[in-house]
């Protein structure tokens, strides 16, 4: 049962089979930017990083920290720290600079308006060399998801990610709705 207590409305997306096919392993220090209040990632993150390994879940909305710090709580995760930050704001949050492995901006980009804020936010978090994951809706008309004028055409992330200074690598359907543009920081 603990495994299914963070999956909420938003099983669309395999959390840990995206996350494994992004390179986490034990150890490893990740950001999960945007959060939400399933938490979709951060239970699965905490898990492949294991006891060595250290999950930040970031979120704008303290209500939604809660939600998540609830649910973890109920599953005895110790190695997430919940950070209240706007995304939007370079250096606003209080995670170190070139601290982690690997950030993952997973349905976030359609919700705001300063993507290329939040992508340099993003990148400021990671060590160069390491991973920048943007997860988020296909732009195509579909059932499910927002509409289709707040959805961000892949070649606007590709471009914006490597304006910000990274490189872009990869890019992969983790499901149905979604893709994922997979970028190395430089």
């Amino acid at each position: 049962m603990p495994e299914t207590i963070l999956r909420g409305g938003t099983a669309l997306l395999d959390a840990e089979k995206i996350l494994t096919r992004l390179g986490i392993a034990e150890g490893m220090i990740v950001a999960d930017l945007g959060c939400g209040g399933g938490g979709h990632f951060v239970a699965p993150a905490s898990r492949l990083v294991g006891r060595t390994g250290h999950v930040y879940a970031v979120d704008i909305q303290k209500a939604v920290l809660h939600t998540v710090e609830s649910k973890l709580r109920l599953q005895h995760v110790t190695n997430v720290d919940l950070v209240w930050s706007d995304l939007e704001k370079l250096g606003a949050a209080s995670i170190p600079s070139a601290s982690c492995d690997l950030a993952l901006v997973a349905n976030v980009l359609f919700q705001n308006k300063d993507h290329a804020a939040i992508l340099s936010e993003a990148l400021r978090f990671i060590k160069q060399g390491t991973i920048l994951a943007v997860l988020d809706w296909k732009k195509a008309a579909s059932p499910l998801g927002p509409s289709l004028d707040l959805r961000i055409d892949p070649s606007v992330i590709k471009e914006l990610g490597i304006k910000a200074g990274a490189t872009f690598v990869d890019e992969f359907d983790p499901g149905a709705y979604h893709t994922c543009l997979v970028f190395r920081k430089n």
